[in-house]
Formats: structure tokens, C-alpha cells, sequence
């Protein structure tokens, strides 16, 4: 930080690391212009074998490039940073709960005890399980089953008090406010995307979200030919699966809108020329579109405008 602070302002060219961010918001408070760059984008420039030096030469010719430069990433301010976290560990604690889940049925699978997938049912099932004394399971291995079990109550408090703070950011902050009147963009998926794009001031138009979120077609094009597969998938998958999530939703009541708006035109017209997954991916792509629009042109959604 000393080197920082000594050095007459320039450009400041990292590789987006952990760490990257607050480096970055330090050389911007010392008047220095960061620039956090993707590691996939400096490789092809490193020369020989990896050390520090040959690191750094293919940093700055990186940087040096316009191409690579137009990809850097966007620096998150320290509470869109802090946002983002909290949603890492909400994910972090769902999947500990599926795994605890599916550790709780094995175990009772071993004794005869059939439980349904559902988590709402296993709930239910692991108390009259415990409360059974003629099921035959072993003494030490009901003691297990009910830590266990308390540890699945404690994660679902946890995911609760995360799920309430993230409504209450929500609730108060202004851009959030905007996400919510688009269909499908509920507290969590709108807190996840506002984490992770901001304001979208670093894309020129929709598109280019939708693309960065790996909702566009991979293509494999030769001799004039284009040929496009499935989604390319690229990007941040946990925004990308909450989209499509938010997608499934407006489809299942899309029949269900009272206003005859463009976005239910839509939606009518894509579901009744493709197949449902299909669909699905299509109108998560329009969602990430329209989400970069109300977010850059600071508006509300207004759905009579939807076309396409």
C-alpha cells in the first residue's frame, strides 16, 4: 500500500483475484485508475513458465490491449461486495442443508425407514421416526439422527435470517425498488443481480448482459456457415439459475396476468411454438434484458413496452 500511496497516479492492471476488489478501491482512493482484468483473458499472454515477473509482463500487455480492456471487470463498491457474500453463504448453507437431507434418509434407508425427498416432508418424518420406539432403530443411531436433525432446524434458521435481511435491503434500497416491479425478479434473485452487475453501467445494451450470464446460444461457425448450439452457459451460474427460476415462475401464472400487456403477448407467443425448458431459458434471457434496461434507464418496468 506504501508503493501505492507513493506513486504519482496511473493505471493499476490486476488480474480479478480474491482480494482484487479492496485492492482496487485502495489504488482509486490514491488517485490511481484500477483495472481488474479475467484471469482467462491474460493467459494466452504469459510467455514461459509462471513466476512473478512473467505474471506481471503479461498483465500490462494485456492491459495494453483494447479488447481485453473493454472486458475488465467492473469494481464493486464495499456493499455490493458485502451483498454478494451473503449470498455465497446463503448458497453455501443451502447445499449443506440438501446434504444433510439426503445424509438423513441413507441413514434411515439402512433400517427400513423410507422418508420422501421433499424437504418439507423430511421435517415432518424425522420427529415420528424419533418418537417410535417399536421401528427397530438402534439407540446410538437415534441419538445421531436427532443431532443431526437439530443441526438441519439450525441451518433452516440460518437461511431464514439471511432470506429476512435480504428482503429489508430490498425494501429500502432505491434500485432494488426498480427490480421489483419487473415479473419474476423477487427480494433474493434482485439482491443476487444487484450484487453482481450493479447499476449495468458496464454493459452497452441487454444483450450483452444476457450474454455475460450464459444465456445465448453457443455458435460454431466455419466457411460462412453459423450453426448456434445450446446456451453457452458462461458467466456467473448462481444469477443465471436464479433467473431461470424467476422465469418458471412468470410462466406458471403467465395465463394467470389480468393485464394484457406485451410481456403476456410474449410469453404466449414463445409457449406455444417451443418446448417448455425451451421457453424457460427464452424468457430468462428476455428477463436479463429487460433488467439491464430498467437498471441503466433508471425506470420503472413497463410492460406494455415488451417486444420481440
Amino acid at each position: 500500500m506504501r508503493f501505492l500511496a507513493n506513486t504519482p497516479a496511473a493505471t493499476v492492471a490486476m488480474e480479478a483475484c480474491p482480494g482484487a476488489h479492496h485492492l482496487a478501491r485502495k489504488a482509486a482512493s490514491f488517485g490511481h485508475k484500477p483495472l481488474l482484468l479475467p484471469a482467462q483473458y491474460v493467459k494466452p499472454y504469459v510467455k514461459s513458465q509462471k513466476n512473478d515477473t512473467v505474471d506481471a509482463e503479461a498483465i500490462a500487455e494485456a492491459a495494453s490491449r483494447p479488447t481485453v480492456r473493454e472486458r475488465a471487470v467492473a469494481i464493486k463498491p464495499e456493499e455490493r461486495q458485502t451483498l454478494q457474500l451473503l449470498h455465497r453463504q446463503r448458497s453455501g448453507w443451502i447445499g449443506e442443508r440438501t446434504a444433510l437431507g439426503n445424509r438423513l434418509r441413507a441413514m434411515l434407508l439402512e433400517f427400513g425407514i423410507v422418508l420422501p425427498k421433499n424437504l418439507n416432508r423430511l421435517r415432518a418424518g424425522v420427529p415420528e421416526v424419533l418418537e417410535d420406539a417399536d421401528n427397530g432403530l438402534p439407540d446410538r443411531l437415534r441419538a445421531l439422527i436427532h443431532d443431526l436433525y437439530a443441526d438441519l432446524k439450525r441451518l433452516d434458521a440460518r437461511i431464514e435470517g439471511l432470506n429476512a435481511e435480504l428482503t429489508a435491503f430490498a425494501r429500502e434500497d432505491p434500485l432494488m425498488q426498480l427490480l421489483l416491479t419487473i415479473p419474476g425478479i423477487g427480494p433474493i434473485n434482485g439482491t443476487a443481480l444487484l450484487a453482481g452487475i450493479g447499476d449495468a453501467s458496464q454493459f452497452r445494451r441487454g444483450r450483452d448482459l444476457a450474454a455475460w450470464l450464459g444465456l445465448v446460444p453457443r455458435q460454431h461457425s466455419t466457411g460462412g456457415k453459423t450453426r448456434l448450439l445450446g446456451i453457452s452457459k458462461h458467466g456467473n451460474r448462481h444469477l443465471r439459475m436464479l433467473l431461470i427460476h424467476g422465469a418458471r415462475a412468470v410462466l406458471r401464472v403467465a395465463d394467470k396476468r389480468a393485464e394484457d400487456d406485451g410481456l403476456r403477448r410474449w410469453v404466449e407467443r414463445i409457449t406455444a411454438r417451443k418446448h417448455a425448458n425451451v421457453a424457460v431459458v427464452a424468457l430468462a434471457n428476455k428477463l436479463a434484458r429487460i433488467v439491464c434496461a430498467v437498471l441503466q434507464r433508471r425506470e420503472p418496468f413497463a410492460p406494455v413496452q415488451v417486444t420481440g
